[in-house]
Formats: C-alpha cells, structure tokens, sequence
C-alpha cells in the first residue's frame, strides 16, 4: 500500500479540495486543471510555496477541459499555451482519486433565478462529461464529485440532470449512492463557520472487488453512514466571530484616500498588515446603509430583519426596487451565510457586523469563513479573489471529506 494516494483535481478554481486534501496527509495531487488564469496562478503559488511543488507551474493546466483529447495528450494553443499534456505529466504513477466539481453556477438556484432561461442553455450544465472522460482515461479506483443542492433539481432539457449524472457514471464503470439526497452536507455542521450545503457524490471503481457483489454498497454505506458522521460537530457551531473576530480593524476614511491608481474608502489600506484584508470601495450612502443596518441588530431594535423591510430600505435608499432584498449584515454569534462566487459583483449580503466599520467582507474575511489559512495567498484583481473564493470548497472540509476517503482507502483498497 502506497504511504500517499495520487489525485487529480479537475475544476480546481483556487484549490479548495486540493488545499484541504494535502492538508490530511494522505494524498499527493499529481496535477490540477482549471481554465481560468488567476484561479490557476493562485493554485500554482499555493502548490509551490506551501506544498514545496518543484514543477507547480507543470502540474497546474491551464486549459478548456472539454477538450479532453487535447488535455490528455498535450496541447499548443494561441489562448493557453503550450503543455505535455496529463498523459506524459502523470507517466507511469497511478492514480488513485479523481477530486473536483464541474462549475455549479448553472445548476445554482440563484443562477436560475437571475438567468431570464434558467440557465436551460447554458454549456456548464454538462460539463460533467468531460469529467466522466478523464475518469475512463486514468480508470482510478475511487472519485469525489463535489456540486451544490441546486443540481438535485436541474433539469436543463426537460430530464433530471442527477438521471444524466448517475447513468453516466455507471456507463464509465463505477458505483455511487442510489438517491444524491443522501449525499447532501451542510458545511457547518462539521467546524466550518457558514452555512453552505453541497452534494458530495463518492464513486467506487465496479472492478475493486469482483467477487463479492456487495463490495461497492458495503463501501458507499461505510463513508456516508460511518465515517463523514464521525466528522459532525455535535457541540456549538462555529460563528462569524470565531472565524474573523481578531482581525484588524478597518474604519471609514475621512476622506477617500487615492493610490497607486486606486480609491479607498476605507484605512488602513495595507489591511493592518494582513494579506488579503483591503475592502472594496463603498460610497458614503453605502457606508450609512450599513451604518445604520448593523447598529440596527446590535442595538436589538430589529427592524430591518425581514425580506419586505429590506427591499423598502434598498427603494427609499436608491430610489431603485429589488424582487430580492440586497442587505444581509453577518451576524457575530452565527456562521456566516453561504460565500458565493456572486460576491466579486455584490458584497451587501456580506456586510461587516462591526456597524463602525460600515463595510462589506474583505478577500482575508471571505476567505476565513471557507476555512482557507491565513498564509494562502490569493493573486489577481480583488474581484478575481472574491470569484475564486466563492466558488471554492470550504478548505477544513475538503480535509474532513479527505480524512473520511483516507480512511475507506486503507480498508478496501491495496493500492
């Protein structure tokens, strides 16, 4: 048995899984494909700097995952460059786990709502596919799909996209748990301080244990009724406050502060010497919203709590009308409401709960709340960084899914 079991990570965004999964100790991610830039040179400075990958710039694949043959057997593109391809990169090591989950804006409820086609058109609805075919390239013995709640619903072309999905993943040769329903995690049920609930669809290679024709149910009903309920938190859940609390504190600037090409609103602009810790610039009646929002619950008067208060405040305030509220102040003894990959457009459902500081999250702040450590790095525009952060796995989850998988790796397989 091998001491570390190889992965590769598809969709990797800024490295979530991956991140969480190096963090166990158990895994060695072989190579990583993404197809956006600051995502990818974030994982690559993530790999090198904390993981001490020599050949990270290699093993991080910047390319269009639907072109599979190409990714496999290398490629020299005008858009992407040039690279050997997973093929020639992985050679001869095995791979034992394929971790990752494809885009899941266009099976998101609220991607639905806003898309005026409910997101029926949109490619990422089945970009599963391309993850199906690096499955039956590299055939490993166990794979980790990750996705939100919302494709338990999707139907783009009239046929339940989890129909698609399961039917797929039997075609390529593996087990997964009959109904996806079970496979539903909310986050912070396991430490991390926010909500956010994500289906975790474990595969299991047909061809581990022929003999016995139980061995794949025996092994599904083993990480989802043993080992990821060994993980839950029984006591208090982890809030807003555990997770940002110390941070240092950024106030309103007298005046906007110009630099280096950029306006603040906010100091100090070096984030209290935190990485990652600037807030973007609010104007001074977003400031007074959230002013007067947060002193609002502080001061236990609660009259901006419900939907329709909300949207009358967003109306009066910008003489502009909502079908959803735009306000949602974190709340210090609660974990956070779900971080999205919306957030890089609009921070006023993250709002800071300190009212003196009239702001909205910081990357650091975002970042906290998905458990990511205070030494990784995020590269690119802020807005870029908000993107990558939503979009990814709650880091300590990612190990906690990762410590659940070493653990069924140990029992059934020899590697």
């Amino acid at each position: 048995m091998p001491m570390k079991y190889n992965t590769i990570d598809l969709f990797a965004g800024c490295g979530g899984l991956m991140d969480g999964f190096m963090q166990e100790g158990g895994f060695n991610t072989l190579a990583c494909v993404e197809w956006e830039t600051f995502p990818c040179q974030t994982l690559a400075n993530r790999l090198e700097k904390r993981w001490h990958h020599k050949n990270a710039k290699e093993e991080v694949i910047r390319f269009d995952i639907q072109r599979t043959d190409e990714l496999i057997n290398g490629f020299d593109d005008e858009e992407y460059g040039k690279h050997i391809g997973l093929k020639k990169l992985i050679g001869d090591k095995k791979i034992d786990i394929v971790i990752g989950g494809p885009p899941c804006q266009a099976y998101s409820l609220a991607g639905r709502i806003r898309d005026p086609h409910g997101m029926r058109d949109d490619y990422r609805n089945y970009l599963f596919e391309s993850y199906i075919r690096i499955l039956e390239y590299f055939k490993p013995a166990f794979f980790v799909f990750e996705n939100v709640v919302g494709m338990l619903s999707a139907a783009p072309d009239g046929t339940p996209i989890v129909d698609k999905i399961r039917k797929a993943f039997d075609d390529a040769g593996y087990c997964v748990i009959d109904d996806f329903k079970n496979a539903v995690f909310d986050v912070a049920n396991f430490g991390i301080p926010q909500h956010r609930k994500r289906v975790i669809i474990l595969g299991v290679n047909k061809t581990l244990n022929t003999n016995n024709p139980d061995f794949c149910q025996k092994v599904l009903d083993d990480f989802y009724k043993e080992q990821m309920p060994q993980f839950i938190h029984s006591t208090t859940l982890k809030t807003v406050k555990d997770a940002i609390g110390d941070l240092p504190i950024i106030l309103p600037s007298k005046e906007v502060i110009k630099e280096n090409g950029h306006k603040y609103s906010h100091s100090p602009i070096d984030g209290g010497g935190v990485m990652n810790h600037v807030p973007r610039f609010h104007s001074e009646r977003d400031q007074k919203i959230f002013t007067m929002l947060g002193e609002d619950i502080e001061s236990g008067k609660n009259e901006y709590i419900s939907t329709e208060s909300l949207k009358a405040l967003y109306t009066k305030m910008t003489g502009k009308k909502s079908n959803i509220h735009k306000y949602y102040v974190l709340r210090w003894n609660e974990p956070s409401n779900t971080i999205p990959a919306h957030l890089y457009k609009d921070g006023m459902r993250h709002i800071h709960p300190d009212p003196k500081q009239a702001r909205s999250i910081t990357v650091r702040e975002a970042a906290r709340l998905q458990t990511f450590a205070d030494d990784f790095e995020f590269l690119g525009p802020m807005m870029a960084q908000y993107k990558m952060i939503g979009n990814a796995v709650p880091s300590d989850f990612a190990k906690t899914i990762a410590q659940g998988l070493h653990n069924i790796l140990n029992k059934y397989y020899n590697g």
